[in-house]
């Protein structure tokens, strides 16, 4: 841990060397363990330590930016140097009009003692549990299971002084039986309340359901998403058009479509880096406190997220959004939240007449971001219902979806959410069961 007082520190000494108009220093830590396993055994267990200085210098409206993991006096002297010598190279950015200035920010919850001072011994306990328990089922686990203490501080010249430390654990396992496979994951800020026990068993029962699956005719389904494969839906929105750049630049499926109904008027969704039950940070890469963004209200379109580069081009307040710099993506939601319905996963699972239970989803792939079609493929357990019975795994299929059209066309929702891992940051989502998906083909993997 570097801690606040240090680098505080650092910053300091890299603000003072510098002769821009502006300067930001940014200083992210990482302390963390990881503990694989595969064959129903532990094959490696790392570490790793390591601290970044990112510098952004601004002259007018030219920006440079340079790093380093060297925290030397003499290095962090270079890295402003650096920076600057860059910036003066560039043309000027005509929308720059400032870095942020310093706002208030709440104390951060997104931290666990507990995860702080996890030993790979906890670590394998919890990979214990899960190989022991596929074991006696006959079936082989596979899977990962880090813990680690992440620290972000940022200051810059007009008076941001912004520190936060949190803590993460993030478990997910695949377990095989045969041709079978079944998949389980959580994310947390306490490793301790990583659900070992019913996440071993949620993937060995997977695996052992899934055997001697056999294939489908493509065409539309009904299905019920498990929470798995809902991240990835919320994922890729949050990437493709959640965020102000590609809203501005048009081509966002948002773009001109705010206080449209965009999606089932039971279809919620909002970014919330303040909410304690996903995985909190208090401000974002610049400092600037993480506002909750709406951005679908009952299916209705409210809102993007912006930083401030695309929050000054309309005159308009970051949401703190930010990422380091530079980002020529723009700002991204990394807290997102979809609203709880109802109903359990088996009533979902009841309802369908002739559908597919859907674990996750991989390998997907833009086709049109203004749409939001996708292709992918199912994986880890793909399910056969009729009249509300699993009949029969099937063999893994492809499809090509619109992922807006499947959030018009939800119709029940889980009342039990998930936090888990995404590409950006932490989702809290439900299941859900949506009318139609179009399966266009059966997967040879």
């Amino acid at each position: 841990m570097i801690g606040r007082e240090k680098a505080k520190e650092i910053a300091q000494r890299a603000l003072e060397h510098s002769q821009a108009d502006q300067t930001e220093v940014l200083l992210m830590g990482e302390d963390s363990g990881l503990t694989r396993f595969s064959n129903s055994y532990i094959h490696q267990n790392v570490a790793e330590s390591n601290a970044d200085l990112h510098v952004r210098v601004v002259f007018g409206k030219k920006i440079g930016v340079a790093t380093t993991n060297d925290l030397s006096q003499g290095s962090i002297r270079r890295t402003v140097d650096e920076a600057s010598r860059i910036a003066r190279l560039q043309p000027e950015n005509p929308d720059f009009v400032s870095l942020p200035g310093p706002k208030p920010a709440s104390e951060g919850k997104g931290y666990s003692p507990a995860t702080a001072e996890a030993t790979p011994e906890d670590r394998a306990e919890v990979a214990l549990l899960v190989c022991r328990r596929a074991l006696q089922a006959g079936a082989s686990a596979a899977g990962a299971f880090s813990t680690g203490t992440y620290e972000l501080a940022v200051h810059n010249s007009l008076g941001v002084e912004a520190y936060a430390a949190t803590t993460v654990a993030d478990f997910s396992s695949v377990v095989t039986a045969d041709d079978g496979s079944g998949y389980s994951a959580q994310v947390a800020v306490d490793w301790r309340e990583i659900a070992t026990e019913s996440l071993a068993e949620e993937a060995v029962e997977g695996a052992l359901r899934g055997r001697n699956a056999t294939g489908l005719e493509p065409g539309e389904y009904e299905v019920v998403l498990s929470h798995y494969a809902v991240v990835d839906i919320l994922d890729n929105l949050g990437y493709e058009g959640l965020g102000a750049t590609p809203y501005q630049e048009d081509r966002s499926f948002m773009s001109g479509k705010l206080g449209q109904r965009l999606a089932g008027e039971n279809v919620s969704l909002w970014d919330d880096g303040q909410d304690p039950t996903g995985l909190p940070l208090p401000f974002d890469y610049e400092g600037v406190p993480k506002q909750k963004v709406m951005f679908f209200n009952q299916g209705t379109a409210e809102g993007v997220a912006y930083d401030s580069y695309t929050a000054h081009k309309v005159g308009r307040q970051s949401t703190g959004h930010a990422l380091p710099a530079p980002n020529p993506g723009g700002p991204l939601p990394l807290n997102m939240f979809m609203q709880a319905g109802d109903s359990s996963l088996d009533d979902l699972v009841r309802s369908l007449r002739h559908g597919l239970l859907v674990t996750r989803f991989w390998y997907t792939r833009t086709v049109h971001p203004i749409t939001m079609h996708f292709t992918g493929m199912t994986r880890d357990g793909t399910f056969l219902v009729e009249n509300g019975q699993i009949v029969r795994p099937v063999r893994n299929l492809r499809f090509t979806q619109s992922y807006l059209e499947a959030l018009r066309n939800v119709e029940a929702i889980s009342k039990e959410t998930k936090l888990l891992r995404d590409q950006l940051g932490g989702c809290r989502v439900p299941a859900i069961k949506v009318k139609s998906w179009n399966f266009t083909g059966v997967s040879e993997l």
